[in-house]
């Protein structure tokens, strides 16, 4: 049997345990009014960084509360800011239907089948330079035509290969385009924008407008892009506007041999017990635009996907917000060069800001770096992979503030700059 001791009615333990607390708490105190201790604790909170998270774990629970009630303001926020822009797009369907009258007259002039008059024709430039060339390529023309009645300019109809310019101006176009896809493209005759139905799910359709050609028999290819405009219930603070979430294309009716989305190779094979040799045939996909009519799906059971099918589907929503956006409500002046002036302007003045930003950062770290020699340096930036690039664009925002754009479809890096749609003006 153990034998308790007890003192004035107080087990021994107990009181054991007590002197030695007390030793403790006095060798605490002591501990903490050595300067060279101090000074060394001192110097090691200090070399931890701060952070916002850091700081809302110091303060009290009942401002803690009253954050977590701010909270719930935002999302309810968020959930109002979803309504604004579901009605955005309800505003962009009504004047879509205003706009595209001019679309089709537009259509008309470039096919050929309209013939401008001389009001809808005329042009004043906003440069005086122009206006004066303009006006002595006039008075020539008026001379040549005296001089020479005979001698006619040539005079094809309607404004030959438009769009298939516009895919040659654009960067973000043009490497989609393989040389066996150009002849394809000069039968594209118009690209229009149809907004889902009041009622439906948020949408559009991207229609391509070919005439009769070679290479298939459809009139229409068709790209669709399904949109949402609710925050997300894991993450409701990231929502900022409405996302492409998925897209489908369509089948083309190739005829036969004309496919340029599949090429054929030839590979060898020899029996193992006979040792002879046959030639297969097989095909196997092949790089060009028109794959942009067959994309990939997003993944709709939970599961991620891929890196490269990450960034090549991010890349795809941001080339269909990019038709919607800028080519096809500004297609002239993509045919001309004028808003791709406009477009590298913008990124020029993003790029120079961020460098700034970048060599103000640097800056900092090497500041950091003599008073504390055992920081890292921070100021190196390590190269972003293509996974976050994608999965942190996945989901592309719609229309809303600027940002900046994803890297185009199966192409190099871009940025686009993107537009309020309430602001953006239209362009024939």
């Amino acid at each position: 049997m153990a034998d308790h001791s007890f003192s004035d009615g107080v087990p021994s333990d107990s009181v054991e345990a007590a002197k030695n607390a007390s030793n403790t708490e006095k060798l605490t105190d002591q501990v903490m009014q050595n300067p060279r201790v101090l000074a060394a604790l001192q110097e090691r909170l200090d070399s931890v960084p701060h952070t916002p998270s850091s700081y809302i774990e110091t303060l009290p629970k009942a401002v803690k509360r009253r954050i977590n009630a701010l909270k719930q303001l935002q999302v309810r926020c968020a959930h109002i800011e979803a309504k604004f822009y579901e009605e955005v797009h309800d505003l962009e369907r009504k004047y879509a239907a205003l706009y595209q009258p001019l679309f089709d007259k537009r259509r008309e002039f470039i096919t050929g089948d309209v013939e401008p008059t001389d009001a809808e024709s005329e042009w004043h430039s906003e440069n005086e330079e122009e206006e004066k060339l303009a006006g002595d390529m006039k008075n020539k023309v008026v001379i040549t035509e005296k001089e020479a009645a005979t001698a006619e300019e040539p005079n094809p109809k309607g404004i030959p290969e438009f769009w298939f310019t516009i895919f040659r101006n654009v960067d973000m176009l043009s490497e989609l385009v393989q040389e066996y896809d150009e002849p394809i493209l000069k039968h594209l005759q118009d690209i229009k924008v149809k907004f889902s139905d009041p009622g439906q799910p948020m949408s559009f359709v991207l229609e391509f407008h070919f005439e009769p050609n070679d290479y298939f028999t459809n009139s229409v290819l068709t790209k669709t892009y399904k949109m949402k405009s609710e925050p997300d219930k894991a993450d409701p603070f990231s929502f900022e506007g409405p996302e492409i979430v998925d897209c489908d294309g369509c089948t083309i009716d190739w005829k036969k041999g004309k496919n340029v989305t599949v090429k054929t190779i030839k590979k060898k094979q020899k029996h193992k017990g006979r040792g002879t040799v046959r030639t297969i045939t097989k095909q196997v996909p092949n790089e060009s635009f028109f794959n942009f009519f067959n994309p990939l799906k997003a993944s709709g059971d939970g599961e991620s996907l891929d890196e490269d099918s990450e960034f090549t589907l991010a890349s795809d929503f941001e080339i269909g917000h990019f038709f919607r956006e800028r080519i096809v409500p500004r297609a002239v002046l993509y045919f001309t060069g004028e808003a791709i002036e406009d477009d590298d302007n913008f990124e020029e003045g993003e790029e120079g800001e961020e460098e700034e930003l970048e060599g103000d950062e640097e800056g900092e770290d090497e500041d950091d770096a003599e008073i504390n020699p055992k920081v890292g340096n921070f100021g190196a930036r390590n190269p972003a992979s293509r996974r976050n690039a994608s999965s942190s664009r996945k989901r592309r925002r719609v229309p809303g503030r600027p940002t900046v754009g994803t890297p185009g479809l199966w192409a190099g890096p871009r940025s686009l700059p993107q537009h309020n749609p309430v602001d953006r003006a239209y362009s024939i």
